[in-house]
């Protein structure tokens, strides 16, 4: 387990290996409860206020929850979500390819062309759970910079070790997080060492 600290909020978080060369403290929003999500939510919500903020754009799944109890305490109704699961609304989906640190394969991040103009001239937010490599943060925000959002921040639960920061550049300044967390790399004994630059 990996103590972490999320705002004001304290946690414990798993740690899981990905393969014999990196493991995770795994953040699973699902999991967190709804008293931990909407004090995040509130507490991240406070650090992007300043950004006047129409509307917030998350990645499925585990972004979902941040989005409502953001939303909710920004004083907004309406969220949107960037999928990576086909689903029968999105048949004509505007579409990015996206590699994320935990899925093994190339997905695409599925937009609903329904809700364009939701976004569209809009002063945009992205929230997620993690930004680790900062793959899905830069999938979601060409998607949404192609389809005409004005993406103004990025708020997240935690930021993980540091390659998001190169892999995001010129966006990488409007990076927000509640908290920070390493990667882990074996020492060569058994045990495994935190790796902050990842």
């Amino acid at each position: 387990m990996y103590p972490v600290e999320v705002g004001t909020q304290r946690v414990e978080l798993p740690i899981v290996s990905l393969s014999d060369k990196i493991a995770l403290a795994l953040l699973i929003t699902v999991d967190m409860g709804v008293e931990f999500m909407s004090e995040a939510g509130k507490e991240l919500a406070e650090i992007l206020r300043p950004y006047d903020v129409d509307i917030v754009a998350t990645v499925a799944t585990m972004g979902i929850p941040l989005a409502v109890e953001v939303t909710r305490h920004l004083g907004l109704d309406q969220y949107v979500i960037l999928h990576k699961t086909p689903k029968i609304h999105l048949a004509d989906a505007v579409t990015e390819r996206v590699r994320s640190i935990t899925t093994d394969a190339e997905q695409l991040l599925l937009f609903d062309r329904a809700r364009v103009k939701d976004v569209q001239g809009k002063r945009v937010a992205i929230v997620d759970d993690v930004i680790s490599t900062g793959a899905s943060t830069g999938a979601a925000l060409r998607l949404l910079r192609r389809i005409g959002a004005d993406v103004v921040a990025i708020g997240t639960l935690v930021t993980e070790a540091s390659l998001w920061r190169s892999a995001l550049g010129d966006d990488a300044p409007k990076v927000r997080a509640l908290g920070s967390i390493p990667v882990f790399r074996p020492d060569g004994s058994g045990g495994l060492v935190e790796d902050w630059n990842g």
